[in-house]
């Protein structure tokens, strides 16, 4: 376990920060625009995507607007606005698709139904059955896209944390202790978590502290990457820790 308490040398599915790959995808005529507004796409449509249903638009509508506001975000080259100076990426992406909503949804749809990033990976099998299976279906629009933007900053997480101790030949050992991860102190199963990675219970108790605090860290990290540079980190992780307590 000591070997994954540090990043340095592990792979990242990303660039450092998601503001690189903003600044990437502006540059329409470089090879890397395209990946790049595929990765931001891969990593945040969802909230988007449940903010347009729970808005009031059908599935079909809502795939078709979410892809469309993908693409144009480079084709209408909007992300020339982006300026991670100004504020938080969650922030930049709520009003560009609100503004795409009221202004241009119903031209754009009308003009190229079904239109729009073709390669976009939106996988709306996934996303409807994950809105329907949503307890918080009484949320207003607004509150739904803050917990799911929380939620997806989490999924992005445990990816992370589950291709470092891949890289470091352990992936046995993160099935054996994610699931700590969300559990209380006192719900902690020591003892099966020692039997699966067959060593005693005290080196369990160190696995699970180092694997918490990894998680922490790297959540801190990944949110921090959608700020400005000096916002408020700890104002962000409350706000967003309401968001998931439905407060």
């Amino acid at each position: 376990m000591s070997s994954l308490t540090s990043s340095s040398d592990a792979p990242r599915i990303f660039p450092h920060t998601r503001w690189s790959l903003v600044l990437a995808a502006t540059r329409k005529d470089a090879p890397e625009s395209a990946a790049a507004l595929e990765s931001l796409c891969r990593a945040y449509w969802y909230p988007l995507y449940a903010y347009v249903r729970r808005s009031g638009q059908s599935p079909h509508d809502a795939q078709d607007l979410t892809q469309e506001f993908f693409y144009r975000l480079l084709e209408k080259r909007w992300l020339d606005s982006a300026d991670r100076g100004k504020g938080k990426l969650r922030t930049f992406l709520i009003v560009a698709l609100r503004k795409f909503m009221n202004n241009e949804w119903r031209r754009a749809s009308a003009q190229r139904r079904g239109g729009g990033l073709s390669h976009a990976p939106l996988d709306t099998e996934f996303a409807e059955s994950r809105y329907s299976a949503d307890p918080s279906a009484n949320l207003p629009a607004d509150e739904t896209f803050d917990k799911e933007w929380a939620l997806t900053l989490l999924d992005l997480t445990m990816k992370r944390l589950r291709e470092e101790f891949a890289f470091a030949n352990k992936p046995d050992d993160f099935e054996a202790l994610k699931s700590c991860l969300m559990a209380t102190h006192g719900a902690i199963d020591y003892p099966g978590i020692a039997s699966r990675l067959g060593m005693n219970q005290g080196a369990a108790r160190v696995a699970v502290h180092r694997l918490r605090k990894r998680f922490r860290d790297v959540y801190r990290d990944e949110l921090s990457q959608t700020l400005a540079d000096g916002e408020d980190l700890d104002g962000e992780l409350r706000h967003l820790a309401a968001a998931l307590a439905g407060k």
